[in-house]
């Protein structure tokens, strides 16, 4: 599963490499986030939907991370167009639909389990052998690369492709 191997693999309190930065249980989800060179483009749509200040709440949250590389699978232009003022509500839908709320760690993910996401719709639990993914309501799938990534309000999962609510 790539670099976030560590202590975290079990949820312990040891921080996890994402992005070229050390992510902290002792921050909250947006400031580990911002230090991560891999999630930009997630860090510049949650300040477009003004979804910072909840994120930086109490929570608790679980968050599914798409990287950059994931925002790259969209086609051209599509965050561009996501991010713009008049597109907002659009943006907090697709943003909201990769928050559950609770503290879901991997080892409490289950194959077929269903999660309820904070923009409304569900989120299907994927395991296969050592593989966690996860399948949006259209069907596309996205695996984590880098599980629990513990902060102070949550509990953040990196994924490989941007997770899409039906409507």
């Amino acid at each position: 599963m790539g670099q976030g191997k560590s202590n975290a693999s079990n949820g312990s309190s040891a921080g996890v490499m994402v992005g070229g930065a050390m992510m902290v249980p002792n921050k909250d989800i947006v400031d580990n986030a911002v230090m991560s060179s891999d999630h930009t483009t997630l860090v510049a749509a949650v300040k477009a939907a003004g979804l910072v200040e909840t994120l930086k709440g109490a929570g608790p949250f679980t968050v599914f991370a798409p990287a950059n590389s994931a925002f790259d699978k969209l086609p051209a232009g599509t965050v561009n167009t996501l991010v713009m003022p008049e597109n907002k509500a659009t943006l907090t839908k697709i943003l909201t639909y990769h928050v559950v709320a609770g503290r879901l760690t991997a080892k409490d993910l289950k194959n077929g389990q269903t999660l309820t996401t904070v923009q409304g719709e569900t989120l299907t639990v994927v395991k296969k052998g050592n593989s966690l993914m996860l399948r949006d309501a259209k069907g596309g799938m996205s695996t984590v690369t880098i599980p629990n990534v513990i902060s102070s309000n949550g509990v953040t999962h990196v994924i490989d492709t941007v997770l899409m609510p039906a409507k």
